[in-house]
């Protein structure tokens, strides 16, 4: 499935300094996937000392990419 993102995520990661690559890691091989509020999803992903949380829908043919942070893995991690 593609990986696509809505002007939001777009805008917020390029201030957060995220790359679409650490989002597209965090979908496809997520360390968990916890469920979000209106059906979304939310990978998570360690790296380093920081957790990174990307929200996101499942559509038929992509991943629509909703937004992604960074945060301290013991406030939403469960693994």
């Amino acid at each position: 499935m593609r990986i696509t993102f809505i002007d939001y995520a777009e805008d917020s990661l390029s201030d957060r300094k995220i790359s679409k690559d650490l989002i597209k890691d965090a979908i496809l091989n997520p360390d968990e996937i916890v469920e979000g509020k209106k059906a979304r999803k939310i990978a998570h992903k360690l790296i380093g000392d920081k957790l990174l949380r990307v929200i996101y829908e499942i559509d038929t043919k992509s991943y629509i990419v909703i937004t992604a942070y960074f945060t301290k893995p013991k406030r939403y991690f469960n693994k």
